[in-house]
């Protein structure tokens, strides 16, 4: 490998939305994140909806149908 090209990796902590908080290396750092896999439903097993922006509520009132 080139010396002097490559990213310093540096420990960070990851924040997520739902309280969960671990530690991980990155060149970013600290981050925060909307999803982890302690509360993404792929993992979970549980379906939770995550509306950003109300395109839950948009897509409803389009295609509400009585």
């Amino acid at each position: 490998m080139k010396k002097d090209i490559h990213p310093e990796y540096k420990m960070g902590t990851v924040t997520c939305a739902c309280g969960n908080v671990f530690q991980t290396r990155s060149v970013i750092g600290d981050m925060k994140v909307e999803i982890c896999s302690s509360c993404h439903p792929f993992f979970t097993g549980k379906q939770k909806l995550v509306d950003s922006a109300g395109r839950v509520e948009k897509f409803r009132r389009k295609y509400n149908r009585k």
